[in-house]
């Protein structure tokens, strides 16, 4: 397997696929997922001739199960740190849910400086706020964010037995199986930190920064 080291030591898994000289596509996972749910997607485009990658979140799959650095600026540099390690360039990058926000946190801190950007595609993401405040009265009680930490530390399954997905409208239909069922599955056979500290909620995936 492969892994890359970001500066703070935490080991980054990813899969590489494809020739290296074609163009590249970096796809970014939700939450609580791993690189694995892009794997329909990411084998069409490598059957069209692009060179596609995936990595696994820090705390998510085969990457370091820490507990620290669970904010969106930790996600964004881990990605940089794949995308650097690889040289890729002229990279279209996508992101899901959290994956979203990762992608456009990394687009704004390191695309521009890198120049290795070539388009950003979110889908059903997080940005560019999803806690409730003042200034936006329709986002998600804090108390929300903290109701899911108290339910995956008491019973992972039955949270996630409880639980409905966010559409995923690029997502082949390759079983009998509901969205939701295939969800579950997916989320219950990923390892990833199974009692995630207060800044996987309470950070800037949720609210903005001061």
């Amino acid at each position: 397997m492969a892994f890359v080291t970001t500066p703070d030591g935490t080991e980054i898994f990813y899969k590489d696929w494809g020739p290296k000289d074609a163009q590249p596509i970096m796809f970014h996972h939700g939450w609580p997922l791993s690189a694995d749910d892009w794997d329909a997607q990411m084998l069409f485009f490598l059957a069209h001739g692009y060179r596609v990658i995936a990595h696994d979140r820090r705390g998510h799959g085969r990457s370091a199960q820490t507990d620290i650095g669970h904010d969106i600026d930790h996600y964004a540099a881990d990605a940089s740190a794949v995308v650097e390690h690889l040289d890729l360039r002229r990279t279209v990058h996508i992101g899901h849910s959290t994956g979203g926000g990762e992608v456009a946190r990394y687009v704004a801190r390191f695309g521009q400086p890198q120049g290795r950007v070539a388009k950003a595609i979110l889908v059903a993401a997080i940005p560019p706020l999803m806690l409730r405040t003042d200034a936006n009265p329709g986002g998600t009680p804090i108390e929300v964010f903290d109701g899911f930490r108290e339910a995956l530390a008491a019973n992972r399954a039955a949270f996630f037995q409880a639980s409905r997905p966010s559409p995923k409208p690029i997502r082949p239909r390759t079983s009998r199986r509901s969205p939701c069922r295939r969800w579950r599955c997916r989320a219950m056979t990923t390892r990833w930190c199974p009692t995630p500290t207060p800044h996987c909620f309470r950070s800037s995936c949720c609210r903005r920064e001061r």
